[in-house]
């Protein structure tokens, strides 16, 4: 699947989003203005004197004023709200935070699958959340951005599924955040409750109006009967706003579905996995349900339908039985049957070995990354019962690998092993005196201890390394984030000079985290053609060719070909990392679809050889993290990325 065309498509939705958010206020304000000329002021028509018909465009203007800047100021509250970032969207809707170093069995068992679905996805990997009182098998993505999105799964899906069909369904989430789904939903229920708001406040203004009160003057009864009135017809204009944003919705979201069920086997290289989740759920009674107040609102973020429709022109979902059709076209039209309990089950960490079952499937995991960074392999265990099966991994480093990994889901341990990646064996630059200046304790033995082992390790397992970590630091303080950013910049600089490998380091670091504790906005795109940083390219894909094995005016060369610019040749005393970082920077001013012209050149650099090494795709995805466009592994050549 070519997620940068579907990127594109979103953006095209997005337009269409525009245009029907524009059409349907519009109808809104000619109801209200019809309702407030005909029922509450009918003086205005002439009617009440036998006069000639004619409006009162002063009364027609102030209305439709009055109802623009209401729908306006809706839209731009839930869009500031929105654009805080996935987890703000995971906590309205009752969804808590799986910590990292969880130990009961179902979440680990989650938190794995996302680590090893964001491996194969090529991007780092994003903080899981738990509704935990939902029965229903459901889960969704959100966040503005790759940067802030996070997972979210029901209890239902994690005890429901087993780990073939809750991979499917974490891949099919993983999809919407890499074509661009995720803002586009976000903004369409941004705009979706800027028209149901009016009805919000009409059904609000009749249940103060039905009230029952005592004593009242006939004067006031008249005053409440108007207000009864209002509330009566703000309420219907709600309903009417809300048929047309079901509307709106269901024409949005239904094609995406499709393809994120499609791109989901792409990530797990397993279509039964997908397919037999949608079968779970048509024979499990519960089925998709959602009973979280804001579901309804939201609907449309969801992996399945949270609420049975009668009427499927209002569905944000296609029928289950077309989705499982399109993914198992020899299916024979039987779900599966998942019997429904109480989500108060006993803990299977505590039976059988569940915990070193768990353990030993993180440990799995990590390594499984290791080896093939670019495809990582997924175990398939088929069976519901036995859903922590996972065999000890049979490797030399499978010890160091699950050690590594469960310090990676711990904060202090997540910033032990990202400074331990910089750290310099001969104690030069006096790092250690900044670790014991920062009073953590613990951190100073833990970089020590996993320094010298770091020193050694491949480029694809350093950056695997660093993108487990990234979720763990999520939880992090605002506080002890800006000391440990200031911790790792010392780290840098110690040795008096920047490489590139520490630049991608930092970059990682700070693009999927400033926006959790600094709130950044985003960059405002500046240039519309390639043209307008020809000298930038430049730099960056010179940079990158000289990571080649040999020739790199020919990778160069390859490059501009995919750009169809005549790149300025530059020496290798411009090619240093100051000059890149300016340079990347200036190229994430570019619009969307530039940069996915950008990243495809780079991908045509980096493989000229016919291979991608570790640092060409650590630079790749640093240089993606800073310009904010994703990178898919269908981007890059098959079977050529090297440690």
């Amino acid at each position: 699947m070519d997620f940068f065309r579907e990127q594109d498509i979103a953006r095209r939705n997005s337009r269409l989003l525009t245009l029907l958010f524009i059409a349907a206020v519009i109808v809104l304000i000619i109801l209200t203005n019809a309702f407030v000329i005909i029922f509450l002021l009918p003086e205005t028509l002439g009617l009440m004197e036998g006069r000639s018909v004619s409006i009162d465009w002063d009364v027609v203007v102030t209305v439709s004023a009055a109802i623009t800047i209401v729908i306006a100021g809706v839209v731009f509250y839930n869009m500031m709200r929105f654009s805080q970032g996935g987890k703000h969207v995971a906590e309205a809707l009752g969804a808590e935070r799986i910590a990292p170093a969880t130990t009961d069995p179902h979440e680990r068992r989650t938190q794995n699958i996302v680590q090893e679905i964001a491996l194969a996805s090529n991007m780092p990997v994003p903080p899981v959340y738990v509704m935990k009182n939902e029965r229903g098998i459901n889960a969704f993505a959100a966040g503005m951005s790759p940067a802030d999105a996070v997972i979210a799964v029901t209890r239902g899906a994690m005890e429901k599924l087993n780990r073939d069909e809750l991979q499917g369904v974490i891949g099919h989430e993983f999809s919407h955040i890499l074509n661009g789904d995720m803002r586009l939903s976000l903004r369409l229920a941004a705009m979706l409750r800027g028209i149901t708001f009016i009805g919000d406040v009409g059904a609000a203004t009749l249940r103060a109006t039905t009230r029952p009160r005592y004593r009242t003057s006939s004067k006031k009864n008249d005053g409440r009967a108007v207000a009864l009135m209002l509330g009566l017809g703000l309420y219907l204009l709600g309903l009417i706003g809300g048929l047309m944003a079901g509307l709106i919705k269901s024409a949005i979201s239904k094609q995406k579905e499709y393809l994120a069920d499609a791109s989901s086997v792409q990530f797990t290289r397993n279509p039964d996995g997908i397919g037999n989740a949608l079968k779970v759920i048509g024979g499990y009674t519960p089925g998709m349900l959602v009973e979280s107040a804001r579901a309804e609102e939201l609907s449309h973020l969801f992996f399945g339908q949270v609420k049975h429709r009668l009427w499927l022109m209002f569905a944000t979902h296609p029928k289950l039985e077309d989705r499982i059709q399109r993914v198992d076209p020899d299916w024979d039209g039987q779900f599966i049957e998942r019997r429904a309990t109480p989500l108060d089950t006993p803990d299977l960490a505590e039976e059988s070995g569940g915990k070193q079952a768990a353990r030993a499937m993180a440990a799995a995991g990590i390594v499984a990354a290791y080896e093939t960074t670019a495809q990582p392999s997924v175990s398939h265990d088929t069976t519901l019962d036995e859903p922590f099966s996972a065999s000890e991994p049979q490797h030399a480093d499978s010890q160091l690998a699950a050690h590594l990994t469960e310090e990676a889901r711990d904060p202090l341990g997540a910033m032990g092993l990202l400074l331990a990646l910089l750290w310099h064996p001969d104690g030069s630059g006096g790092q250690l005196d900044f670790v014991e200046k920062a009073k953590v304790a613990g951190l100073a033995d833990m970089v020590q201890k996993h320094g010298v082992a770091l020193a050694a390790l491949p480029s694809t397992q350093r950056l695997a390394l660093v993108e487990l970590c990234l979720p763990a630091l999520k939880n992090l303080s605002p506080k002890q984030y800006n000391a440990f950013k200031g911790l790792l910049l010392a780290f840098i600089r110690a040795d008096g000079r920047i490489d590139l490998s520490e630049w991608c380091l930092f970059q990682l670091v700070r693009h999927y985290l400033d926006p959790e504790f600094l709130h950044t906005k985003p960059v405002r795109p500046r240039f519309a053609t390639l043209k307008a940083v020809t000298d930038d390219l430049a730099t960056a894909l010179g940079t990158l060719a000289l990571l080649t094995d040999d020739q790199p005016e020919r990778a160069l060369a390859r490059g501009a070909a995919i750009l169809e610019l005549d790149l300025p040749s530059k020496s290798r005393d411009s090619l240093g990392v100051t000059d890149f970082s300016k340079a990347v920077h200036q190229l994430a001013k570019c619009y969307p679809l530039l940069k996915v012209t950008i990243l495809k050149a780079m991908a045509a650099v980096a493989a000229d050889d016919s291979r991608v090494s570790g640092r060409e795709l650590t630079l790749i995805k640093a240089i993606a993290a800073v310009i904010d466009c994703p990178v898919p592994t269908s981007m890059l050549p098959v079977n050529t990325i090297h440690p």
